[in-house]
């Protein structure tokens, strides 16, 4: 299967307003925090560095939205967030779900799923 773009959808909605609430959030309750997508690519005030190190190296194509763009350009789609979806021209599938974002600890066990899924998907 051949494999276009990568889709991450951040549990959280787009703006300086949800920004604040997301960092308040993070700082004063981070266990209960509705996006380890975010807590794992995201410190509290910038992007992880092992992170953008990632996304600078990897021949992949990836699209980064929040869930209100997300619904705004794929309206008849429904997911759970956070997720990851592969998009082959117009079908989107799910590349990691929720739970299995969810399930990761660190940002290296994300970029490991990444990677190692999106070679089994290329053979």
């Amino acid at each position: 299967m051949y494999m276009n773009t990568l889709i991450f959808v951040y549990n959280a909605d787009s703006g300086i307003k949800n920004l604040a609430i997301d960092i308040a959030h993070k700082l004063f309750s981070p266990k209960t925090y509705a996006c380890n997508l975010c807590a794992l690519t995201f410190n509290t005030f910038s992007e992880n560095t092992i992170w953008k190190d990632f996304r600078n190296r990897t021949n992949l194509n990836i699209v980064f939205l929040h869930t209100d763009e997300f619904k705004t350009k794929h309206p008849n789609h429904a997911f759970e967030y956070p997720i990851i979806l592969s998009k082959n021209n117009s079908t989107l599938d799910v590349f990691l779900s929720k739970d299995d974002i969810n399930a990761l600890s660190t940002v290296e066990e994300l970029i490991l799923n990444i990677e190692s899924k999106s070679c089994d998907m290329l053979r």
